[in-house]
């Protein structure tokens, strides 16, 4: 059994969850599909930034987001559309519309960028929440590793299930980086499909810091220190606090 350092304490760890968080923030470094590393890193600072933007703090107060106009208190290295997704999917995911989403995704940060985007901040959220769980403090942004993006678009992705398009399991080509037979198939597996990658990146880590899909169900044992059911009431309880529709 490894061991994770919390308050000068040496505390137990699962080795593949080490191993899932450090391996999350290494791949927040490398070139992605459609962003470099060094823009992975910057979209990673404004979702830390989201916590504090003063803009954000109005439009989550006000009955609509939409009644309050203003700039986001952004670091400055990444274009206006992009510090508008990456802030309100951080603070405010639970108000998104269809048309917020048509008008972000429809100039130059296109439906592609975007996905990635969601990727990174639900990745940074999960592991900056781990950290502060735990008491500890918020880990260091590491060093871009220089590179170009992949740029490729799945030639089957449509836009039949979602605000974005998507991949279904049968439209994948060979071309393609196939997640489902790894993490599943549902439709939360293919909410960021029209990236890949990004499918790999969450759930790699998302299947250590929960359950993989067959556990989940599988009640005749536990496979972590807390039960089925004391993780799923605190799931429960973030989710509604998150105003999570899924």
């Amino acid at each position: 059994m490894m061991s994770i350092e919390v308050a000068g304490e040496h505390l137990p760890i699962r080795p593949e969850l080490a191993e899932a968080v450090a391996e999350a923030w290494r791949r927040l470094s490398r070139p992605g599909t459609w962003w470099t590393g060094e823009e992975r890193l910057a979209i990673a600072a404004e979702v830390r930034r989201a916590a504090t933007c003063r803009l954000c703090r109005q439009r989550k107060a006000a009955i609509s987001p939409t009644h309050v106009q203003g700039q986001h208190d952004s670091i400055g290295k990444l274009a206006p559309a992009a510090v508008e997704a990456i802030h309100r999917l951080s603070t405010d995911a639970g108000r998104m519309t269809e048309r917020w989403v048509r008008g972000v995704t429809g100039g130059e940060l296109g439906e592609e960028r975007y996905v990635e985007i969601i990727g990174i901040v639900a990745g940074v959220t999960a592991l900056d929440t781990f950290d502060r769980a735990l008491g500890r403090p918020m880990y260091p942004l590491p060093t871009p590793i220089n590179g170009e993006p992949t740029r490729h678009r799945p030639s089957g992705a449509a836009r039949d299930l979602a605000w974005v398009a998507t991949l279904a399991p049968e439209a994948v080509s060979a071309g393609d980086p196939n997640p489902y037979p790894v993490h599943g198939d549902k439709n939360i597996h293919r909410a960021l499909s029209l990236v890949p990658a990004e499918v790999f990146n969450f759930f790699d880590l998302d299947v250590e810091l929960y359950l993989k899909d067959h556990e989940i169900r599988d009640f005749s044992r536990e496979y972590r220190a807390i039960s089925h059911r004391q993780i799923e009431l605190m799931a429960g309880r973030a989710s509604a606090l998150n105003r999570c529709y899924y």
